[in-house]
């Protein structure tokens, strides 16, 4: 008899097989990312399809077969419904989940990125209609989720003589992980500009200070820095390391 396995799971993505069926991709509570079959279920009266939509965090039970794992159970926990009613909050929502599955591998269990990607959801879900508290958010998602797999800058002390800090012309070295003053900067001859202002933020967020971080007032052009940092980090770190 096929042991049966059940979880709490978040869907990430689905894909159609043959007729009727789908393969679903989940992040799990106690497995770590799985794909996961589920027959039948474009059929309307399959009973699964309650359960298994794109930010569903779900009760899941499947069984280990030959070649995929299969889907007989998913019971909503929690549908989000803010997200889905929201197309800023919605294409954000896409991002995280994208970069989640292009970082993360198969059947590895992490309790941080869970909770992460759990209070992310719930926490961009309740969020107002603004465009710079939910992109905020994201921010503070993938610089919290991208130190879980390894990659904390050093926002301390510079990255490349070690020496502390001073706020006041200061750069971001991508391939050395973190800040640079402006000496090291000169002689790496690489990096991006960083205001003392966009690293106290920086700080904040990976010190999981949400509820801190959320009633920054943040100027604009910090703002700007930050989501230029952050952008080009995320591209950087797949190509240079994870990978």
């Amino acid at each position: 008899m096929a042991i049966r396995y059940r979880t709490q799971g978040f869907i990430l993505k689905k894909t159609d097989r043959g007729e009727s069926d789908r393969i679903f991709t989940i992040y799990t509570r106690d497995f770590g990312k799985l794909e996961i079959l589920a027959k039948a279920i474009r059929k309307i009266k399959s009973k699964l399809r309650k359960g298994t939509e794109i930010f569903y965090l779900s009760e899941i039970e499947f069984v280990q077969g030959k070649i995929y794992k299969t889907l007989i159970d998913a019971v909503l926990v929690e549908n989000f419904r803010k997200i889905g009613k929201d197309l800023r909050k919605m294409a954000l929502s896409f991002r995280i989940l994208e970069i989640l599955d292009n970082l993360i591998r198969k059947e590895e269990k992490d309790e941080k990125t869970w909770n992460l990607l759990i209070n992310t959801f719930k926490e961009l879900n309740r969020q107002p209609s603004i465009a710079s508290n939910q992109q905020l958010l994201f921010y503070y998602f993938i610089w919290n989720f991208l130190s879980v797999l390894g990659y904390k800058p050093e926002l301390n002390i510079c990255s490349l003589c070690n020496k502390k800090l001073v706020p006041k012309n200061l750069y971001f070295n991508f391939k050395e992980g973190g800040v640079t003053c402006e000496g090291c900067f000169r002689k790496a001859g690489e990096g991006e500009r960083i205001s003392p202002e966009t690293i106290k933020v920086l700080r904040f967020i990976l010190e999981k200070k949400w509820r801190v971080v959320s009633r920054l007032r943040i100027e604009e052009e910090s703002f700007i820095s930050l989501k230029r940092i952050s952008d080009y980090w995320i591209k950087f770190l797949p190509q240079a390391a994870i990978f």
